[in-house]
């Protein structure tokens, strides 16, 4: 008897854990501390309810939007992370591909296993580079500048790892694994200081980054009003709205509870976008009311590599986007643009 296809992301997950080995499992899965944040960005969406309204013309949705200018299928973006080579041997272009198919922007770790060259060239649409600060400079810069030569469209800089959190967890079995090597790493100028314990970073190099680079730079990791604000004065394209999905500091916001105050504060200087417990079309639905333009996924990318390769990236990405036109049609929003304020409570 063949095994029943997923219906959705938790379906995913199920699946996947048997597939991978344990270390690699905690590792993913892994939250800071007590790993309250972590379900805490889920508690938080479930807290939201939705206003549906009725006798509205749902005969055609439309999930369509721009990101950055840039054309995508719908709001759904992978959010940068790690382990796809442990997962499906190639890695981060299977990643890719199935990003290009679902018509969606994928974002590269700046320690992906494969090249960003490699990516690029298996990417079939939109790319954006996450970006981790080193202490050198120059070693920053060559990975721009790789960017930019592989046909990037926009740094996503990580500024919430000043630190790398601590992840009880994963610190008890990640030595029972034996871990690749990043790829992508090896291209760029050898280190000159030690960067294992974190990627701090500042006003003062989110100003360098400007003005080393034309290609428009988004903060991951804004959570505060305060610091919405100073990215909207220092003239930043884009925020993600980001916990690092619990990954950082145990006790802080869910994305989806920050949120709001991120959207008042940068005004309409910036896109706004969130990270952190996306799992159902209803929170894509209820990120969006709440002013983002768009959300990014994480750990639901790497179940479906696990389980299926670029196939199962494709399969997490549709069921998603598909739900998120199902919550569209029963709340009487047939488009993005009629997704506002008063659809949540």
């Amino acid at each position: 008897m063949t095994a029943a296809a997923p219906l959705n992301l938790f379906d995913y997950e199920a699946l996947a854990q048997p597939l991978m080995h344990p270390a690699v499992w905690d590792v993913i899965v892994a939250g800071a501390a007590d790993e309250i944040t972590v379900a805490e960005n889920r508690r938080a969406f479930d807290r939201l309810t939705i206003r549906p309204r009725m006798l509205v013309d749902v005969s055609a949705i439309d999930t369509a939007t721009r990101v950055l200018g840039a054309p995508v299928a719908a709001p759904i973006l992978i959010a940068p992370s790690g382990y796809h080579a442990v997962l499906c041997p190639e890695g981060e272009c299977a990643t890719a591909q199935a990003a290009g198919r679902a018509g969606i922007v994928m974002t590269a770790p700046s320690g992906s296993h494969r090249t960003i060259e490699d990516i690029a060239a298996a990417a079939i649409g939109p790319l954006w580079l996450q970006l981790y600060l080193f202490p050198e400079r120059e070693r920053s810069l060559a990975m721009v500048r790789r960017a930019e030569a592989a046909g990037c469209l926009a740094i996503v800089l990580t500024v919430d790892a000043p630190r790398f959190g601590r992840k009880d967890r994963s610190l008890r079995s990640e030595n029972d694994f034996d871990w690749p090597e990043s790829g992508n790493l090896a291209g760029l100028p050898p280190p000159t200081l030690p960067w294992f314990r974190g990627a701090p970073v500042t006003w003062a190099d989110v100003d360098w980054l400007s003005g080393v680079t034309r290609l428009p730079i988004l903060l991951k990791g804004i959570l505060t009003a305060e610091d919405a604000a100073l990215a909207a004065a220092h003239g930043v394209e884009g925020i993600v709205v980001s916990n690092h999905g619990g990954r950082q500091l145990d006790g802080v916001t869910a994305s989806i509870d920050a949120l709001p105050e991120v959207v008042a504060a940068a005004g309409d200087h910036c896109e706004i976008y969130l990270d952190g417990g996306v799992r159902r079309g209803t929170d894509v639905l209820k990120a969006l009311a709440l002013g983002a333009r768009a959300v990014m996924i994480g750990r639901p990318v790497l179940w479906g590599l696990a389980v299926a390769g670029p196939a199962g990236v494709a399969d997490v990405l549709a069921i998603l986007a598909n739900e998120l036109a199902f919550a569209m049609a029963l709340s009487g929003r047939p488009t993005i643009a009629d997704i506002d304020r008063t659809v949540v409570r």
